[in-house]
C-alpha cells in the first residue's frame, strides 16, 4: 500500500476590508499568518496607517476581548 501524499498545510489569514484610515480608501488585503509579510510603497500611501491604526488596533481590541 502506497503512503499517502502528505496534506497541504492550509494557510491562514489576516483578513481585511472596507479599510478606511487616513489615505486608505476601503481597500480588502488578505496577509498570511506565520510569514514575514513588507507593507511597501511612495510616500503617503497609507503604508503606516495600514501597519499601525489598523492592524495594530485591531490586535490590540482582539486580546482586550480576550481577557
Amino acid at each position: 500500500m502506497a503512503d499517502a501524499a502528505p496534506k497541504a498545510k492550509e494557510q491562514k489569514y489576516i483578513h481585511m476590508w472596507g479599510v478606511k484610515q487616513n489615505n486608505l480608501k476601503n481597500i480588502e488585503v488578505e496577509i498570511p499568518l506565520g510569514s514575514f509579510t513588507v507593507v511597501c510603497g511612495p510616500s503617503g500611501s497609507g503604508k503606516s496607517s495600514l501597519a499601525f491604526e489598523t492592524l495594530y488596533a485591531e490586535g490590540q481590541r482582539r486580546y482586550i476581548e480576550s481577557l
